[in-house]
């Protein structure tokens, strides 16, 4: 039977079935006409209609190393640098003798001259490994030059340029100050505003404690955003303060 069966079961003993009809796609023909035209196209080692190579045209060695064109200049030979090698005619010059006492020579070269004094060593292990004693840090040989805990000279000028700047940075801002006519806060002054910041921020925070848990209402909701910006801004003023120690007020 083709297609899907569908069986429903009724309580009165009777069966009814309702068959569907299968699908089948529109493209069925032209796939299989496809598949025919591929089974029969290459049955052999390549496409059948291209020819298969002949046993005598096999791959020879370095067929297919590219070749270099023929070169214009000719090659000259390298010239010798060493003297040739003599003959078997040349013979050397035979009975020189030197006058010359070796033994007594070498006698007095070792009484004349200075002993080597032995290079200086340090033992870091019972094994005894040995190093050389001169760059180990044990000898002072730093403190005893004649710039040792001297300042070099590159960093006082680079303190004397700073010092400049800083001085004329200082005028600047002096100058700057008497022309806006700042007046700066004395320490009482100072501390009497950074309390008074914290007063205000105590009681407003009291406040923010006061409000109820539901925020319900629209004017609930603005009073409390104030009072968080309220805080926020004493908070933001109460750092600043704390944070610079010196504090100038420009005069209206």
């Amino acid at each position: 039977m083709t297609g899907h069966e569908y069986v429903d079961h009724k309580s009165n003993g009777r069966t009814r079935v309702k068959i569907f009809p299968r699908y089948v796609s529109i493209f069925k023909t032209a796939v299989k006409n496809d598949l025919q035209k591929g089974k029969t196209a290459c049955k052999t080692m390549g496409p059948a209609k291209i020819e298969l190579p002949s046993p005598k045209d096999f791959l020879q060695k370095h067929s297919k190393v590219p070749k270099l064109p023929p070169s214009d200049k000719k090659l000259e030979k390298p010239q010798r640098k060493k003297p040739p090698v003599p003959s078997r005619n040349d013979h050397p010059i035979m009975g020189i003798q030197s006058g010359k006492n070796f033994i007594n020579t070498n006698a007095a070269d070792v009484i004349m001259g200075v002993a080597k004094k032995p290079k200086a060593l340090y033992v870091d292990k019972r094994t005894g490994d040995r190093h050389g004693l001169e760059y180990s840090g044990l000898i002072p040989k730093y403190i005893n030059k004649k710039d040792y805990g001297i300042t070099p000279q590159y960093i006082c000028k680079r303190n004397e340029e700073v010092k400049k700047v800083q001085e004329e940075y200082d005028n600047y801002v002096q100058e700057n100050l008497k022309r806006a006519a700042m007046k700066r806060l004395s320490d009482e002054e100072r501390d009497s505003v950074l309390q008074g910041l914290k007063k205000n921020w105590e009681e407003v925070h009291k406040e923010f404690q006061s409000l109820s848990v539901f925020i319900d209402s629209l004017p609930k909701r603005i009073r409390k955003q104030r009072l968080e910006a309220e805080m926020k801004q004493l908070e933001h003023d109460i750092g600043v303060i704390e944070k610079h120690k010196v504090i100038y007020i420009a005069n209206k």
